[in-house]
């Protein structure tokens, strides 16, 4: 098995759907510009600061071990993924991908707008060596994981071909969000979490 050809033909079929892409893309970054935007909305500060509060103890300075926190980030982000890949099998499961990243994209610019006005520097230094990076390279995926699903739709069988193309996209993808939560755990034991606490 090539697993190389298989990781090219995917990019193919990501990048021969530019418009989709390019559409997503837009959307991600309005929603984000809507989540710092609506910020001072009351209902919405109090659910981003317990969004911001929530990462800073169950991620950044959590008692927990970081292979457990790896564990729970990684399971979560394969649900997504599925969520996002699996609706490309009928026309009508694309809501579910748009609300999905729509959802990650918002949440992602109130929280933002929180770690910069009310955590200060302890903010800033989590956003850029953490949250951001961590973020935008899983929200890559998933925008390329939906531009996929927005592809399928259209001519999705329910044969065998069409089902080991689908899990093969899954696994593919799978792989670059288990590198991301990698990183994110190497960072976590660099920056954040002391060795001790490793297990």
């Amino acid at each position: 098995m090539n697993l190389l050809f298989y990781f090219k033909e995917l990019f193919c079929r990501i990048f021969e759907r530019k418009k989709t892409l390019i559409a997503l893309a837009c959307v991600y970054v309005i929603f984000i510009v809507l989540g710092i935007v609506f910020i001072k909305t009351p209902a919405i500060y109090a659910y981003h600061i317990n969004l911001c509060d929530r990462y800073v103890d169950r991620v950044c300075f959590s008692n927990e071990s970081v292979f457990i926190i790896f564990l729970e980030r990684f399971l979560g982000n394969t649900v997504y993924l599925a969520i996002i890949l699996c609706a490309g099998v009928h026309w009508a499961g694309l809501i579910l991908p748009s609300l999905v990243f729509s959802y990650r994209a918002y949440t992602f610019g109130g929280s933002l707008a929180i770690f910069f006005s009310v955590y200060k520097m302890s903010g800033a230094l989590i956003v850029f060596v953490l949250y951001l990076p961590v973020h935008l390279l899983l929200d890559v995926i998933f925008i390329s994981a939906s531009t996929l699903s927005f592809g399928r739709a259209k001519c999705f069988r329910f044969k065998r071909e069409d089902f080991l193309m689908l899990l093969r996209d899954f696994l593919i993808l799978l792989s670059f969000v288990l590198a991301v939560c990698f990183v994110e755990l190497i960072l976590l034991v660099m920056l954040f979490h002391p060795i001790g606490n490793l297990m």
